[in-house]
């Protein structure tokens, strides 16, 4: 199963196409090729490098607690 996870924009490079985008203080540089009007301060789902399109602040905040919520159930497992 793959997960798209959603990142916060920090830097937008233009002339690439690119953005570097933060999760818990993690920077990864995304393509921005399938997604348009991208700001700093946006939140995108990211997958493999990509970011696929834009979420809002809530959605990407409920996101990630589920995420983490799953990673407890996880641990939690004998």
């Amino acid at each position: 199963m793959c997960h798209a996870i959603p990142a916060q924009v920090i830097e937008i490079d233009k002339a690439s196409d690119m953005a570097t985008v933060s999760l818990d203080g993690v920077k990864k540089d995304v393509s921005l090729a399938l997604v348009q009007d991208v700001e700093i301060g946006d939140y995108l789902l990211v997958h493999v490098g990509y970011a696929l399109n834009k979420v809002s602040e809530e959605e990407a905040q409920r996101t990630l607690e589920l995420f983490a919520e799953m990673a407890q159930l996880d641990g939690a497992q004998p």
